[in-house]
């Protein structure tokens, strides 16, 4: 009876209301079952995380994140709404912690890599950011490097440079990054 009933919440599940009735991992999970591989379900999900409501977006983006790794394609044709979502202000943390932690694991289109490196560079330099928003950015920065060289140089000028006041996150990550860009690391 109970498996039933779960079943049929599952059924009928208004993903915005489940987003505002609760903050957990179990019910990021729940939330991202539901939406399963189904693309009309991450659709809505989608506007909500690409939405004016602070507390909406802000919770929608770990399901978006969780449901991207389950079932990458889910993003197809999201991409790039959800990379120029970067620039807009006032943005929450997780909003930005959540996207480039998928850009992380994704190849990123040629006409967007411009884009993500600014926006990237940008995070990585500000005082403001927190170490995960650093740390994403710097692996997607690593990566965008492997099909543009050219930025090498100012990643690794920038990361040694930030390391100076780095958390051991932050040190970590730089570590392993400059040891992939051929770069003597931070001791």
């Amino acid at each position: 009876m109970l498996s039933s009933l779960f079943s049929f919440y599952l059924f009928t599940m208004d993903i915005r209301q489940a987003l505002l009735e609760e903050h957990s991992k179990k019910q990021m999970m729940s939330i991202a079952g539901y939406i399963g591989d189904d693309k009309k379900r991450f659709s809505e999900l989608m506007k909500l995380f690409l939405g004016n409501e602070y507390r909406l977006t802000q919770r929608a983006a770990g399901v978006v994140n969780i449901c991207a790794t389950m079932y990458p394609d889910l993003l197809n044709g999201w991409l790039e709404k959800i990379i120029r979502n970067l620039t807009h202000s006032g943005l929450p943390d997780a909003v930005k912690r959540n996207t480039l932690r998928i850009l992380q694991f994704r190849d990123v289109p040629s006409k967007l890599q411009g884009f993500v490196a600014e926006s990237c560079f940008h995070f990585l330099q500000s005082s403001s950011e927190p170490v995960a928003v650093k740390v994403f950015s710097m692996t997607v920065l690593a990566n965008l490097c492997k099909s543009e060289p050219d930025l090498q140089q100012e990643l690794k000028l920038i990361i040694e440079k930030q390391a100076v006041h780095g958390s051991p996150g932050y040190l970590a990550r730089s570590r392993r990054i400059l040891k992939e860009l051929g770069r003597k690391p931070i001791p």
